[in-house]
């Protein structure tokens, strides 16, 4: 089993636990890019947002994407690899106005010719390969568009982050139910910054303007999702 592979498994997992819970996050007042509440920027990193197209890169429950939608009249296209974060988002959020939803993998996902003007990944970008992600990204974002990561700086082992680009065996904590195996690219976060143009460029190296914005964070001990 691939470690993509593993991380699909431990997301669809954690969403039926969810579901059979009936649990549901609330949609934030604000964007956190870290397990703190009202620590460091909000939505404004985004840039200008109102009537733009903008993509949740595994979007989880919606509750960001809704947020986006509602606060900022922006237009929100969630995409989510687990059928069973897929249906909790959908479930609730579903007929939410300027949010679509997309059940699928991010690397093959096509917008049909509109790009986006904006993308972000709150903690899940780190579940998938680097080499394919990013340069798929570089696809599907219009110029000039930010990419706006928030990851993991620190691992539930303390380390810090890796200098290679590798994942790590993580684990996904839900309170009362057994601890979930993933894995997880826990990188420097100059390697977040050049790794499509390393050691495997795309056929057309990703623009400058696509590299996002990297926010370092730390965590406490595991990996805890809405």
């Amino acid at each position: 089993m691939t470690a993509e592979e593993l991380n699909a498994r431990a997301w669809t997992l954690y969403g039926r636990r969810q579901l059979v819970r009936a649990y549901m996050p609330p949609v934030p007042q604000r964007i956190n890019w870290s397990p703190w509440e009202g620590v460091g920027p909000g939505a404004e990193i985004l840039g200008d947002i109102a009537g733009r197209r903008i993509l949740d890169i595994g979007s989880g429950a919606g509750h960001h994407a809704v947020h986006l939608a509602q606060r900022y009249g922006a237009h929100v296209t969630g995409i989510e690899l687990s059928p069973t974060q897929y249906e909790r988002a959908t479930s609730t959020h579903g007929r939410v106005p300027g949010v679509h939803f997309v059940r699928g993998d991010l690397v093959e996902y096509h917008t049909g010719g509109d790009g986006f003007d904006a993308a972000y990944a709150i903690g899940s970008l780190a579940f998938i390969d680097p080499h394919r992600a990013l340069p798929a990204l570089r696809n599907v974002l219009l110029p000039g568009a930010p990419l706006v990561l928030s990851l993991l700086h620190t691992d539930l082992n303390g380390r810090g982050p890796s200098p290679m680009v590798q994942p790590r065996e993580q684990t996904i904590l839900l309170k009362g139910e057994p601890p979930l195996p993933t894995q997880m690219w826990v990188l420097r976060p100059r390697l977040w910054e050049d790794q499509p143009v390393r050691p495997r460029p795309p056929r057309h190296p990703l623009p400058s303007h696509v590299r996002g914005r990297i926010r370092q964070r730390r965590d406490g001990p595991g990996v805890k999702q809405p």
